[in-house]
């Protein structure tokens, strides 16, 4: 199991985030720089112990109506290899562990692999901020991924009570900035056609 560490990390997670989500596709707000707040989310252990794995929610609050995204994280001790440049969201100093390579998760074959293991039934979700502490808030409904299936992450959530329609999917929670509690689908396998 991953050890979380309650210590600094300069720049924050958050300010990495600020900067590199409005330079991304799938952004869906008005403003250059959005007011972010860390809105939910959780961790996946890395079988080999070297990559930290992350499913940040983070809720956009300079809109009119707040926006909550999707941010999968592989937190790294040396940069990835051909990987496109923008996949990396930043390098932040932690306060233990040194610089950390911090890239978008769908990139990271280690962050994917273990979205598809916790799909399968063969990944224990954890919670976000306490070592060895599964977290029974996030589910997994129907069947997870074959060989051929994709996995698609839904980076914009959209917060739902129906969830048919989908082979497999991811199920968690998130509050928006007012304290009003949500839940939605944040990742499901789809065939490939």
């Amino acid at each position: 199991m991953a050890f979380i560490h309650h210590t600094t990390m300069t720049p924050t997670k958050l300010e990495l985030l600020t900067d590199w989500l409005p330079k991304q596709s799938w952004y869906v707000g008005d403003a250059k720089t959005p007011e972010l707040v860390k809105a939910g989310g959780f961790r996946l252990d890395d079988p080999e112990g070297t990559v930290g794995i992350e499913f940040m929610v983070v809720a956009d609050a300079t809109a009119q109506e707040p926006v909550a995204y999707l941010v999968p994280m592989g937190y790294r001790g040396a940069a990835l290899e051909d990987v496109p440049g923008e996949t990396l969201i930043g390098t932040s100093e932690h306060g233990v562990l040194g610089t950390r390579w911090i890239y978008d998760g769908v990139h990271d074959p280690v962050v994917m692999e273990q979205l598809r293991a916790l799909l399968r039934g063969e990944a224990t979700p954890q919670h976000q901020s306490k070592s060895d502490t599964p977290d029974p808030s996030v589910n997994v409904h129907g069947t997870g991924p074959d060989d051929g299936d994709d996995v698609q992450v839904n980076r914009v959530l959209r917060p739902t009570e129906a969830t048919q329609g989908f082979s497999g999917h991811l199920v968690a929670g998130w509050t928006w900035p007012n304290g009003t509690a949500a839940w939605g689908v944040l990742a499901t396998v789809a065939p490939r056609i």
